[in-house]
């Protein structure tokens, strides 16, 4: 009977990470705080990640989500926000939200990268009011480890995003299911 306690506990402090990051308004973040936080996490995935540099320099553009957290007891929740980049300039801002079912059980935060190769998939998501992953479009997630250098052939993909920073207790380099939306920022 002393589990029950604990597991109550445990799902009290698990409920608060997921309510707590996604109970702060859209519109929380300034949008000059976003851009510091997208160029931290550009230096660092460009420092992680060997020849991104060269693929975000020829990407038509990039859209950066710092840290998009998630958590989840058997029903899961996950949401950030970030800076869609053309020319190496913040053009828009959005958020990423998704939700998942199934057995999960913990809490994590994680950087997202996305580059368009292509004009058309650009133009595409930039005129979209809500563009959903596996609905609007496809994003081939590149599993990188430290270390590991790109390839061209890695990067074939009209979009192709880079999950990397992982920290807590969930696994997850899928982006199906994630809805960006556009955020109103000054």
């Amino acid at each position: 009977m002393k589990k029950f306690p604990m597991l109550l506990q445990l799902t009290t402090v698990l409920i608060s990470l997921l309510v707590i990051p996604l109970s702060r308004p859209a519109s929380a973040a300034s949008a000059s705080e976003i851009n510091t936080e997208v160029r931290e996490t550009l230096a660092r995935f460009t420092r992680e990640i060997g020849g991104a540099s060269a693929y975000i320099q020829a990407a038509r553009g990039v859209l950066v989500f710092p840290t998009v957290y998630k958590a989840g007891i058997g029903i899961g929740a996950e949401y950030g926000e970030g800076a869609l980049l053309v020319g190496g300039q913040p053009v828009d801002y959005y958020s990423t939200m998704a939700a998942s079912f199934g057995f999960q059980l913990g809490a994590q935060a994680k950087s997202i990268v996305i580059l368009f190769m292509q004009d058309e998939a650009l133009r595409k998501f930039r005129e979209s009011e809500g563009w959903k992953v596996g609905v609007d479009g496809s994003i081939a997630i590149v599993d990188m480890g430290l270390g590991k250098e790109l390839s061209s052939q890695t990067l074939q993909n009209p979009i192709v995003g880079f999950v990397f920073g992982q920290k807590g207790l969930m696994y997850n380099l899928t982006l199906e299911g994630s809805k960006f939306t556009r955020l109103n920022k000054n």
